[in-house]
C-alpha cells in the first residue's frame, strides 16, 4: 500500500512538473514553431525522467539548440528551467557521469557551427548557449550529484558503521571474558586454598583423640564436603577457561607490582594504603594499578606516574595519573583499549566506578572500589558510555570521513562551475577580440569604394565581423549577398556600428554604415 501511495505521489509531481515548464514555453514562445518545439522538449523529458534518466537529459539539452536561432534580441527562457530541472533529477537517478558529459560535450561542439550558420550573433551565440549550459546544465547537475552522493555515502557510512560496532562488541565481550577468567582464577587459587585447608583440619580432626563417633562421623562429613567443593570449584573455573582465552591469575600485592615498575625504569610516586580492602576487592584494586601502568609504559614512556590507593572501613580508592611523556608517545602504538574494557568488567563486578580519560596532558585512571556492594548491572546504555570514554567509537571517526568527503563534493559542486565558466569566458573573450580586430575595415578603404566595382578587385580584411548590430540595418538590396566588417569603434562602446557591402553578380551594388539602432 506505501509503495502505491508513493508510486501516484510520484506521478502526481511529475504531471506538476510538466505543466510548469509547458507553462513557461507558451509564455515565453513567440511563434508556433518555437512552442511546438518547446513542449516537445519538455514532454519528452519529463515522461522519460525517471526510467531513462540519460534520455530525458539528452532531449533537455537537445532544447538548448535553440538559442542560437534568430529571436531578436532576446534568449528562450523556456530552455534554461527545462534544462535545470532535467539536469538535477538526472544526476539524482544516473549512476554515472559519463553518458551525461558526453551529451553535454557533444551538444557544445554542434553549437559551433550552429550559431555560425544560424544565429545572427555568431559566436556570441555559442557563447550564451554554452553558459546556459554551465549554468542550468552544469551546475544543477553537480548539486544533484553532490546530493546522490551524500545520500549514498550516509547509507553506506550507517552500515559500516553497524559492522564496526558489532565488530568492536565481539572485541570488547572477548576482553570481558578474559578479565571474568583471571577473576575466575583469583578465586580458585584463594578460594581452592582455603578449601584445601579445611579439608586438613578436618581430616586432622577427624584421627584426633578424645572424640567420640558422632564427633568423627561430623569431621569426616566436613572433610567430604570441603574436597567436594573443591573438585566442583575446579569444575567450573575449566567451564569458564574453556570459554576465555588463557589469562593469568592476579599474583602478588601491590608493593611488589610497584616493586616491579619502578624496576624497569617507570618513575612512580607511590602512596598505598590497602588494608582494609576485602581480598577481592584488593585484587581489584591490584588489576586497576597493573593496567594503569602497563599502559603508561606503552604509550607514555618516561612520563611520571602518581599512585594512590587508599582504603577506609567501606571501600578503597585507587588513582594512577600519568604526565606528558618527555618525548611523546611511541609511534604506532595504537591502543585498542582491550585492558580498560576488561578492568572496567572487573571493577564492575565488585560494585565500583572506573573513570579513564586524558588529564592536564597525560592520562588518569581512577577507581572507586565499595567494600560490601553487588556487581552493577550492565545496561546498553552503561555499556556505550563506556565505549565513548575509553574512545572507542571507531564507527564515529568512519562517519566523519563519510561527512568531509560529503562537504568536499559540495565544493566541488560550486567550484567546478565558476572554474568552467570563467575558463570559457577567458577563451570566448580571446576569440571575440581577435575576430573584432581581424575583421576591421579601416574608414579610408570604406570612403574610397565605389558602386559597380567588381569584388575581386577589392582589399577586404580576410574575415567578417560576427558581433554586429542586430536593429537599425537598412533594407538589403534584394538578390545581394552582404558581407560585414568593423568601422574601428572600440568594442567597449555601447552602439555597435558595422559597414555593409552588398554584391551582385561579383559587383559592389551598395555600401552602408549603421549602428544599433540607427541609420
Amino acid at each position: 500500500m506505501r509503495e502505491v501511495t508513493k508510486r501516484r505521489w510520484r506521478v502526481v509531481l511529475d504531471v506538476l512538473l510538466g505543466l510548469f515548464l509547458a507553462f513557461t514555453v507558451v509564455v515565453g514562445a513567440p511563434s508556433y514553431w518555437e512552442l511546438a518545439g518547446g513542449l516537445v522538449v519538455v514532454a519528452g523529458s519529463v515522461v522519460t525522467a525517471r526510467r531513462y534518466p540519460a534520455v530525458s537529459l539528452g532531449i533537455a539539452l537537445a532544447g538548448t539548440l535553440a538559442v542560437p536561432f534568430p529571436y531578436g534580441d532576446r534568449v528562450p527562457v523556456w530552455t534554461v528551467f527545462v534544462l535545470v530541472a532535467m539536469s538535477y533529477q538526472a544526476a539524482l537517478r544516473m549512476e554515472r557521469a559519463r553518458p551525461a558529459l558526453l551529451t553535454g560535450a557533444a551538444v557544445s561542439l554542434l553549437g559551433i557551427p550552429l550559431s555560425l550558420l544560424v544565429g545572427p550573433d555568431g559566436l556570441g551565440d555559442w557563447g550564451s548557449m554554452m553558459a546556459i549550459l554551465v549554468f542550468a546544465g552544469l551546475s544543477p547537475w553537480l548539486l544533484g550529484r553532490y546530493v546522490r552522493v551524500r545520500g549514498e555515502l550516509a547509507r553506506t557510512g550507517w552500515r559500516r558503521a553497524e559492522e564496526m560496532e558489532s565488530r568492536q562488541r565481539l572485541v570488547a565481550d572477548q576482553a570481558r571474558l578474559r578479565e571474568r577468567a583471571r577473576i575466575a582464577s583469583d578465586m580458585h587459587d584463594s578460594l581452592g586454598h582455603e578449601l584445601s585447608l579445611i579439608a586438613v583440619r578436618a581430616a586432622a580432626l577427624e584421627v584426633a583423640g578424645g572424640l567420640d563417633d558422632v564427633q568423627r562421623d561430623a569431621a569426616a562429613e566436613l572433610r567430604t564436603s570441603a574436597a567436594a567443593a573443591t573438585d566442583r570449584l575446579r569444575e567450573i573455573i575449566g567451564v569458564l577457561r574453556e570459554d576465555a582465552a588463557p589469562v593469568e591469575p592476579v599474583q602478588g600485592d601491590l608493593g611488589e607490582l610497584i616493586s616491579r615498575a619502578r624496576a624497569s625504569g617507570l618513575l612512580i610516586d607511590a602512596r598505598v594504603d590497602s588494608e582494609l580492602a576485602p581480598p577481592m576487592v584488593a585484587r581489584a584494586a591490584y588489576r586497576v594499578v597493573q593496567e594503569a601502568l602497563t599502559n603508561v609504559a606503552k604509550h607514555a614512556p618516561g612520563a611520571a606516574v602518581t599512585v594512590r590507593v587508599t582504603s577506609t572501613g567501606s571501600q578503597t580508592s585507587v588513582r594512577v595519573v600519568n604526565a606528558p611523556p618527555p618525548a611523546g608517545p611511541l609511534p604506532g602504538a595504537a591502543s585498542g583499549h582491550l585492558g580498560l574494557i576488561g578492568l572496567r568488567e572487573r571493577v564492575r563486578l565488585v560494585g565500583g566506578t572506573l573513570r579513564a580519560g586524558p588529564h592536564e596532558g597525560g592520562f588518569a585512571v581512577t577507581a572507586t572500589l565499595p567494600h560490601d556492594a553487588a556487581p552493577v548491572e550492565e545496561t546498553p546504555e552503561l555499556r556505550e558510555a563506556a565505549d565513548d570514554e575509553v574512545g572507542q567509537s571507531t564507527s564515529a571517526r568512519a562517519l566523519e570521513v563519510a561527512r568531509r568527503d560529503v562537504r568536499r563534493s559540495l565544493f566541488q559542486a560550486v567550484a567546478v562551475p565558476l572554474a568552467l565558466f570563467g575558463v570559457l569566458l577567458a577563451v570566448s573573450g580571446i576569440a571575440f577580440l581577435y575576430q573584432w580586430n581581424s575583421s576591421e575595415l579601416p574608414g579610408g578603404v570604406y570612403d574610397r569604394l565605389r558602386l559597380g566595382q567588381p569584388r575581386a578587385e577589392l582589399t577586404l580584411p580576410e574575415r567578417q565581423r560576427a558581433a554586429r548590430p542586430v536593429r537599425g540595418e537598412p533594407p538589403s538590396v534584394p538578390g545581394a549577398a552582404c558581407e560585414y566588417y568593423g568601422t574601428g569603434r572600440s568594442w567597449l562602446d555601447n552602439d555597435y556600428a558595422a559597414y555593409r557591402l552588398c554584391f551582385a553578380d561579383g559587383k559592389l551594388v551598395s555600401k552602408d554604415w549603421f549602428t544599433e539602432g540607427g541609420s
